[in-house]
This record gives C-alpha cells, structure tokens and sequence, in this order.
C-alpha cells in the first residue's frame, strides 16, 4: 500500500497502513493514530477476520479485483469515498466529499441495490437513513467508528436534558453531522436539527429564532467557533461535562448562557496548535494558513482562514497564482491535495504523520470483500437504522439541507 510520506517528526503509528486486520483483531481501542488515546465504548463494533485471501492479496491483485467486481455489478453498487480514506480507496469511489456531501449523495441513486460507504460509521448510518429502505449501505470495517461521535451517546444526553429541563425549558438541541443516528434522532424529536461544519452559522440562526438558547453536541470546537464568529461572547457559554452534575454548571451559569457546549472533540484537529502556525509563518513568510473549524479556538484565531474540507479544497483549487499553504486538517486529504495541485506548496501544520485512526481502517482487502460477496448475493455488514430512530433523524437531517448557507 502507498506508505505515508516520513517526517523529521516521529509518526502516531505505522501499523494500520498495511494490516488493519491485526488490529480489528487485537485491539479493543480505535486503533494507531490520532485518537489512539481516547477511549472507546463497551460494546462498540468489531470487524471480524475477512478470509485470508484479501488479507494476503497485492495491493495490483486487489485494485483489479475491486475494478471487475465493479464493472460486473455496475449500477447495482455505487461506491462513496470520504476525503479522509487512503488513496488506494479513493480510487475505486463513485463519489468522493465531507460527510455532508457523502449524504447526499447517498440519495442520488435509487436504483442502486447497495451503497457502499468507505467511511465511518455515523456516515453509514446517515445514508441508511436518507436513503431508500430496501437499499443496503455496507460499512467495508465495522470497527471503523469515530471517537467524537462516540463522546455522546444516547442514555448521557437523555440525561442532561432532564437535567436542563429543571432549570430552563427554553433550549434547542443541534447536533454536527458527526454524531450516531441515535443523537440525530434526539435532536429531531426534540424539534432540533443537525449541522455541518459548512452550514453551522446557518443552523445556529435557526436555533435561535426558536429558542434562547442551544445545546450544540458534540463538539465543543465547532460550537465555540461559530458562536463566536456569531458575535456571541465566550461568557455567554458554558461547556456541559456529562460526567459532572449539571455538567459542572451552577443552575445560574445555564440560565445565563446562550450556548452549552458539550464535552466533545475530534483528536485529529486537537492536535494543531498556534505554536505550529507562529513556525509555518517563521519559515515560509507569505504561507496562506486554513484550517478546519474543529479546531481549537486559539489556533482558528491564527489562523488566516477556517473552513470545511470542502472549503479547505475549493480555496486551493481557487487559487490563481503559486502560493504556499499551510493546512490544519487531516494528513492523508493534504497530502492527496498536495499531489493534486503540484504548482502550490502545501503542506500540514502538524509535522507529526498522525492519520484519523478510524478512517484508515477501510482497506482495499476490506472493499474488495464487500464487492464480491455481492457479486455472490451476500450483503456483509451492512448498517440497518432503527424505524423508530430514523424517522426523527430523518426530521432534522432534512432541516439541515434546507438550511443553506
């Protein structure tokens, strides 16, 4: 497989380049990489071991069999790829974007029998919900999960709504589009909705026309930055800790606050630090530095601009004369923007090779399992949403495409 480039710095962790497989066997946790440290849910999903002849392929041997396992399915299968997974991924998928893109392109083809979602497991449960019921979506590793969305589960945030619900009945819950179907389903009976990272102003507009404040789940950062870019002042907001009592509030901070942050965010884009803008802009003057909004506070502030990786994308691609940029996102998406834009210098402010540990999961020996079992009449892994969940989560991911930037 397409190694990542080495640095002068030290790498999270080389071992899920090549044989995830070990680790979905070995490894209760996330796996190497940026949120190897977080801790994982009892009873989150494990992959369990793929027959040996997609363990042991060429990655040649299996782009070819991915390819004619395609071609034999044709418009039965369609394959979305997140911006995250590794090239060797990416190249097989119908449809490559962020998490909001992915979703609706789940929708743009009814007549496929599967949706094949080489991403993570929020996502898959995205489609299966936007999508139509007698389609599969097939997640390739169930293992391949996502530690953000993981730090808000169901019976918590069940729990700090009756807590608000003791001080202050006047809060709408918005969740980002990177947490389960189970928070989105919450959200939608709770006459909420979701956001991106791309409409997250748009959404917060909506909250507050219809109510005085929100309980915006599950990243802090996000939240944060575009309250903020909102003109909302920092004392306005509170960060709920589900493990605390009123999330480590007094009855008087809630009522005082328009914004109760939950205690959430991504290990990837907690990483990048003002430290490491100051060196970019030491030794490369005139560097043009993006990062994303799921970064901290400080280093948004640093930074030259924020955006989704959407955004991130366009402004690189937009950009007319050769310029250096300096990027605060996910290592495999800038390097892959890297080699596509070969007249700009582009390179991640973090010089540690740190890849999302989740992501990197999806294997091509994975993809070309899925694909052939199809061929075969089997759907392995596929990701099933329940009615009772979905419908709600179908409320608010539908107020969150009406909400347009």
């Amino acid at each position: 497989m397409t190694a990542l480039p080495t640095t002068t710095a030290t790498s999270c962790s080389t071992r899920l380049l090549t044989d995830p497989w070990v680790i979905d066997r070995e490894d209760p946790g996330y796996g190497p990489g940026a949120s190897m440290g977080d801790r994982i849910p009892l009873g989150a999903p494990r992959q369990g071991e793929i027959p040996e002849e997609y363990r042991t392929a060429s990655e040649e041997e299996l782009a070819d069999r991915i390819r004619a396992a395609k071609a034999a399915l044709g418009s039965r299968v369609v394959i979305l790829g997140h911006f995250y997974q590794r090239d060797e991924v990416v190249e097989h998928a119908d449809y490559v974007g962020d998490s909001f893109q992915l979703a609706t392109a789940a929708t743009a083809h009814p007549e496929a029998e599967a949706i094949v979602f080489c991403g993570v497991h929020f996502m898959a449960e995205t489609a299966d919900i936007l999508s139509r019921p007698e389609q599969a979506v097939i997640l390739p590793n169930l293992a391949a999960g996502c530690s953000m969305a993981d730090m808000a589960d169901i019976d918590q945030v069940e729990d700090c709504w009756e807590q608000l619900g003791e001080i202050t009945g006047d809060v709408i819950p918005v969740t980002y589009m990177n947490s389960s179907a189970a928070i989105k389903g919450f959200v939608g009976r709770h006459g909420g909705i979701v956001c991106t990272s791309s409409n997250a102003r748009t959404v917060l507009e909506w909250a507050f026309a219809r109510g005085r404040r929100v309980l915006f789940l599950p990243d802090q950062h996000l939240g944060r930055n575009t309250a903020r870019a909102m003109g909302i002042g920092l004392d306005e907001m509170v960060m709920w800790n589900p493990r605390r009592p009123l999330g480590g509030n007094t009855p008087e901070q809630i009522r005082a606050s328009r914004v109760l942050l939950w205690h959430g965010f991504c290990s990837v884009h907690k990483r990048f630090t003002p430290a490491q803008i100051e060196r970019a802009r030491a030794e490369h003057p005139g560097v043009r530095v993006i990062v994303h909004p799921e970064c901290p506070m400080e280093v948004v502030d640093a930074a030259d601009e924020a955006g989704s990786t959407d955004v991130i994308r366009r402004a690189i691609e937009g950009a007319s004369e050769p310029t250096t940029f300096a990027i605060g996102t996910e290592i495999t998406l800038v390097q892959r923007l890297a080699a596509q834009n070969p007249q700009h210098r582009i390179f991640c402010l973090d010089p540690v090779v740190c890849p999302c540990s989740t992501m990197y999961r999806i294997h091509p020996g994975y993809l070309a399992w899925t694909l052939e079992s199809l061929l075969r009449g089997e759907v392995v892994n596929r990701i099933t949403v329940d009615p009772s969940v979905a419908a709600p989560a179908r409320l608010a991911l539908e107020r969150m495409l009406a909400a347009r930037p």
